[in-house]
């Protein structure tokens, strides 16, 4: 269909935040996304920029899903870590 859902896929691979912010900064704006001057002299075709919008948006859930997991597994480790540190407390 032509939408962003192939972000979803397997097989799509999603830059890594390092990789994006690399770009950001050698760059000035996202991966795949036209620059303002481009926008200024080329036009923004809606349909294309729609689509960019949502692929970006889909990858920001995927980044956040990824980082709740992390901190999930951080607050897990954790409270393992508090408890066997009580535990050497009481000793």
């Amino acid at each position: 269909t032509g939408w962003a859902d192939y972000v979803f896929e397997a097989d799509y691979e999603r830059p890594t935040l390092a990789e994006v912010k690399k770009h950001i900064n050698e760059k000035g704006h996202l991966p795949n996304t036209p620059t303002a001057a481009e926008v200024e002299a080329n036009g923004l075709p809606l349909a294309e920029a729609t689509v960019n919008q949502q692929e970006k948006i889909e990858e920001l859930f995927l980044y956040m899903i990824e980082l709740n997991e992390e901190v999930q597994a951080l607050k897990s480790e954790n409270a393992a870590l508090q408890a066997k540190l009580q535990q050497l407390e009481q000793k």
